[in-house]
């Protein structure tokens, strides 16, 4: 009875390997890892003691470069840089544009206050987005001055980079913003293309989503539900309803847990209409830390035939294609 127990517990083992091993899994088509940019190239900062209020305009380290996120000469830097999806945040104005800038509020990056969503895009235009930017605690600004007129609607992000794609972030939990932003993409066939997806405040994606065939997004509950369930049930390779027709996020350190990690995993969510979005490690904060240096990147499967979210494209794109390789082009090294 015994050895009957053994062997069938060995059979079962095998089996589950077997399904779920890349080893035997579809063969990749070699090169297709893609760069998604966080916010373009942007300034980077500490992130000790982070929180969700805290001003990061006023801790970034000492620059490097004058690029200033979310605004056309960052994005454009991005894509230069290899980034196939630049990521961008926005805010719905009182004028009915989208404003693309990070903060909720004007007072840290910028010389003007109030509430982003409650100014109108021609007083958003008039700002200076470099003036709150320091790395010595306020005894030099080094970006001042050099950020006037730069915060660009969304309407002119899509317009400065045809042929290109964006993932949009909804920095609100208003209904009407997802239904602005379906409006938009309906209206012109080009810019829902250039729309890789949509995510952030669960309201407005949700609704985005609800009104847009085929827009793909996510917010926090949503990733939880997908890779919780995947976990309890893709042994079998059933991929369940929240990881389909997605965009599914994995963050690096919990990878391994995923089954059939990492092809065939890959291969299961692309046969469900979706696509694998890598991240950095999760350490209990929200999923934007990205794949930021080479020893994360080599952590990155060989053949990931996915997307990688990178804080520092300016870093990562030259260490994944050091001979300047479009993105989709082949992998050489890292």
């Amino acid at each position: 009875m015994l050895r009957k127990l053994l062997i069938g517990t060995a059979a079962v083992v095998a089996a589950l390997w077997a399904t779920n091993t890349s080893l035997f899994g579809p063969t990749l088509e070699a090169g297709k890892t893609r760069l998604l940019s966080h916010r373009g190239v942007h300034q980077t900062f500490s992130a000790e003691d982070l929180e969700n209020d805290t001003c990061t305009a006023e801790r970034i380290l000492p620059p490097t470069h004058d690029y200033i996120e979310n605004t056309i000469p960052s994005m454009r830097a991005a894509f230069e840089h290899g980034a196939a999806v630049v990521e961008l945040d926005v805010h719905l104005t009182p004028d009915g544009a989208f404003a693309v800038f990070h903060d909720w509020t004007l007072d840290c990056r910028t010389d003007g206050t109030g509430v982003t969503e409650e100014t109108p895009m021609s007083r958003l235009k008039e700002l200076d987005i470099g003036h709150g930017y320091t790395a010595d605690g306020g005894r030099t600004f080094p970006l001042r001055g050099k950020g006037i007129g730069m915060i660009p609607a969304l309407d002119e992000v899509f317009r400065a980079f045809p042929g290109r794609q964006f993932l949009i972030n909804f920095k609100s939990q208003r209904a009407d913003e997802g239904q602005a932003l379906a409006d938009l993409l309906n209206k012109n066939p080009e810019w829902r293309k250039a729309t890789f997806g949509v995510y952030g405040g669960e309201i407005p994606t949700r609704e985005s989503l609800r009104l847009v065939p085929g827009l793909r997004g996510y917010d926090k509950t949503s990733i939880i539900s997908c890779l919780s369930r995947y976990l309890a049930l893709g042994w079998s390779g059933f991929v369940p309803a929240p990881c389909r027709n997605t965009l599914v996020i994995v963050p690096l350190n919990y990878a391994w847990m995923l089954w059939g990690w990492p092809h065939r995993f890959i291969e299961r969510m692309k046969a469900a209409g979706s696509e694998v979005i890598l991240m950095g490690p999760y350490q209990g904060g929200d999923f934007t830390a990205g794949i930021d240096h080479a020893g994360q990147l080599a952590l990155v499967p060989d053949n990931f035939d996915g997307y990688v979210w990178t804080n520092r494209i300016e870093v990562i794109g030259p260490l994944l294609n050091p001979h300047g390789n479009s993105p989709g082009q082949t992998r050489v090294g890292r």
